[in-house]
Formats: C-alpha cells, structure tokens, sequence
C-alpha cells in the first residue's frame, strides 16, 4: 500500500466520477456516520450535481473533464481481452454474452473500432492485457485532467481517496494522481453483477465489496490481489429500507400517489432498453392479466415504476389502454442534462422506493434487484421468463439473461415466482397475494449471499474499514 503523508486531521475524499455513487454515500447516513467518527468527508465531485447547494456537504470541483483520446479505446479493448481471457481460462461461454457490439457507422466510429479490434487481436494474453493497462495509465498521466487532480491533492492532502463505483474511466487520472503522492486509494465494487462483466477500470490500493461471495468473485478474475486488501461491508444501496421514519403510513402513501386505499397494489418495475427490449409487451401482459383478475372479482391496481433513466414514449400505448388497472409512479430522479448519465437519483426516491416496496403486495420485473428491495419488506418477487412473440431485437433473449453470472449466486430457484407464459401471469399473483412467505425467506437467504448482513449496518462497516486504512497508512 501506497506510504501517506501525515496529516493534521482525517479527510476523506469521496470521488464522484459519475453520479452513480450519489445514492449510496450521499442519500443515506454515511456522510453522517463518518462525521460522527470524526473524519472531514469532501465530495470530489466530477458530475454536474451540486452537492454542496443541494445538500450542505463540502464539496470540490473536479472541472477539468478530458480524457486522454485513447484512453476510450484501450479501456474498451481491456473489457474485451478480460472477458476473452476468462471464457478461456473457465471455460465458459457466458463471457462471450458480456461483450456490446461497435459501431462502425461514422468515421470517427469506425476508426476506435477497428484499434479496439487490433488491440484485442494482438494483446489477447496475460503480458498483452498487462501493456494494454500500462498504456491506460501512462496516457492518463499525460492529460490536463491528470495536473489539475493532482495540484487539488496536493493543496488538500486527504488521508484517503475513496471512489464511489470501479467503472468510469473518468475516475482514472485521479486515482493515478492520488497514488503518484502516496495517497492512499480505494474503490467500492458498485453492483452484484459488475465483476464477471470486466466493468474493472480501476487498480486501487483497497476494495470494498458487498459479500464473501463478491470477495470470491474478486480474486477469481484478479488473483493478484491480496486478502488484506479487501473489505467486504455490505452495499449502502438496500439501508434506506430499514430506516422506519422513512415508511408512510398506507394512508398517505395512497393519498400522496393518487391510489386506492381499498386496493391491493403489485407492481411492474421497469428495465432499461438494453436489458429489456421487450419490456412494454411484457408490463402490457402484466396489465392484462391485472384487468382479467379484477373483472374476476378482485380488487387490484398496477403500479409502474419506470427505470429511472428511461424516458422513452414506449409505455405510453399501454398506459392509455390500461389506463383503468395501472398508476404510474416515476422515480424522482433529477435531469441536469439530455443523456442518461446526467440523470441523477435523488433522497425522496430512496423514500419513494421503500415506500412503494412496503405497500405493494409484490413486485415483477426481468431479472432485476429489486427483488433484494422488496425482500427487504417481506415482499415477493416474480421474474418473467419467457420470450415475447414478436421480439425488437432478434438476438436478445430472455433465457441468456437468466445465464448471466451473478444469477449463480441463487441459492434456490424459489426466490422468486417464475413466469414462464403470459398465462402465469394473473396465477402468479393471486399465489403471492395467498403465500407470499413461499418464496420471501429464500429471497432474503439470496439476499444474505450477496450482501453481508444486517444491512442497514453497511455504512457503518465502511467507515470502520476506512478507519483501519487511515490508522495502518498513518502510524506507518
């Protein structure tokens, strides 16, 4: 581990390549715990969102934005050698699945292709991925963005700098800049499914993990790091939805979201159009077998809750014709910009989305985490597992979703209700209305797989695992 420069008092900085890390250290108590451990947290923040305006925190602008022009190109070539050398060494295809095509449409496009294809052709080996890396760093090294990070460690000296997601390359230069000045680093490893997927871009001093199980995963694709260099703490992402004064009585839950109070509420969470093409067909077959049940004699809404970064017209047919049986309810996310990653999540959707768990009789969806969410309130889940007739996209499938990876760490197959036909649909609901306890306790045993437990204590495990860094880096 990198050597520290004494300092007079604990500052930790936070840095917020993207706004992903937003919901786990700034929405919940983390900031709060690691104040009260006496640590001066700064959020070094290269997104548009303005903490310290909109949140009271100390704040540092990260304002020099530029990559290194390769640097796009080698870290793509990375992923693709990674995923190669894996499918070889374990002799598994499902790799193969994690690749996204290129684009060769524009010149520009077609030229970072065809180096992505040289690259990975030439340097598909051990000592080949080693160069491919060396040259990510050495070309970091020579940016503007490189300096600029390195001048504000240097004004500031953090006793350690601690990046809130392993993937964007824009968090490169500045964890290159804080290890050139012995400061030492660490990552938090995001979502369950990022390791098998090469989403690795950073090479840290220590890494943080959600479970044993990640920890496992993370020394299978990177042997080269040490046991003492992994923390395993939980993920912060699944806290709010134990903090009670978060939870709204039914009533104003009801009466705040336009619902009926005599009703029983399932709800249809969205994916991304990426991950679901399909994703309209399958929430119109939901509604459907909602309307069936009701004219049947039950008494049910459908809630809808989009994927927050999906402002897409392709629910709007079904909204309108089902318009009887479904409420939408969106995610209170922010748009400071027109892409999907200048969308930020917010406080109040952490609120809304423990809330809509605990007043939903269950929750359907392809694949996603929220199953973890509404475990969390002793609420089931249901996972479709068909393909639609007509399918937008010919090579996606449903089935080679299921084949992923980190879909292995299901310890049994009834942690959630599969949906293998529409037909399913309205039986499944009517048995997770009756026995929702058939398949919430497996849900919660998936949960314990993949994040240390109890969970509302991750933040708190962080801080202590920073505390243990800070102390060995200073007394050293």
């Amino acid at each position: 581990m990198s050597k520290n420069i004494p300092l007079l008092k604990p500052k930790i900085f936070l840095l917020l390549p993207d706004g992903i890390g937003l919901r786990n250290f700034a929405f919940t108590r983390f900031p709060e715990i690691g104040k009260l451990m006496g640590y001066d947290t700064v959020f070094w923040n290269q997104t548009d969102y303005p903490v310290r305006d909109e949140l009271g925190f100390e704040e540092l602008k990260i304002t020099d934005a530029k990559l290194h022009p390769l640097t796009t190109v080698y870290s793509r070539a990375r992923k693709r050698i990674e995923l190669k050398l894996w499918e070889q060494q374990f002799q598994d295809k499902v790799y193969q699945t994690y690749h996204f095509p290129q684009s060769y449409k524009s010149l520009k496009n077609a030229a970072k292709s065809l180096m992505v294809d040289y690259l990975v052709a030439t340097k598909t080996h051990p000592k080949g991925l080693k160069k491919v890396i060396t040259q990510i760093k050495k070309q970091e090294r020579q940016t503007s963005k490189y300096a600029w990070c390195k001048k504000q460690l240097e004004a500031h000296r953090p006793a350690l700098v601690f990046c809130t997601n392993q993937r964007p390359t824009q968090a490169i230069a500045p964890i290159l800049a804080a290890q050139d000045l012995g400061i030492p680093t660490a990552t938090f490893i995001f979502s369950w499914d990022n390791l098998p997927k090469a989403t690795m871009v950073l090479d840290t001093d220590c890494y943080f993990v959600w479970s044993d199980y990640m920890k496992t995963e993370l020394q299978r694709y990177y042997p080269s790091i040490k046991d003492a260099q992994i923390f395993v703490t939980g993920t912060p992402q699944f806290e709010p939805h134990f903090d009670a004064t978060l939870i709204e009585s039914r009533l104003d839950f009801c009466k705040k979201n336009g619902l009926d109070i005599a009703k029983k509420y399932i709800c249809f969470s969205g994916d991304d159009v990426t991950t679901s093409p399909d994703d309209p067909q399958y929430f119109e077959d939901t509604a459907k077998a909602v309307r069936e049940l009701n004219e049947s004699g039950h008494n049910l809404g459908l809630i809808f809750r989009r994927c927050p970064v999906d402002f897409s017209e392709r629910y709007d047919a079904v909204l309108q014709q089902y318009d009887d049986v479904v409420k939408p309810i969106a995610p209170i996310w922010k748009p400071l910009g027109e892409s999907w990653n200048q969308v930020f999540p917010s406080d109040e959707d952490m609120a809304l989305l423990s809330n809509t768990a605990k007043h939903s009789e269950l929750v359907l969806n392809l694949g996603s985490s929220m199953v973890f969410d509404f475990a969390a309130h002793q609420k089931p889940c249901g996972y479709f597992r068909y393909n639609q007739a007509n399918r937008a996209n010919k090579n996606w499938s449903i089935f080679k979703c299921y084949q992923y990876v980190h879909f292995r760490s299901m310890p049994s197959e009834k942690a959630v209700f599969w949906i293998n036909q529409p037909s399913e649909i309205a039986a499944v609901i009517e048995e997770a209305i009756r026995q929702p306890k058939s398949t919430v306790e497996a849900a919660q045993n998936w949960s314990k797989v993949i994040n240390l437990h109890p969970p509302e204590k991750s933040s708190e495990r962080i801080w202590e695992a920073i505390q243990k860094i800070t102390t060995c880096t200073s007394d050293s």
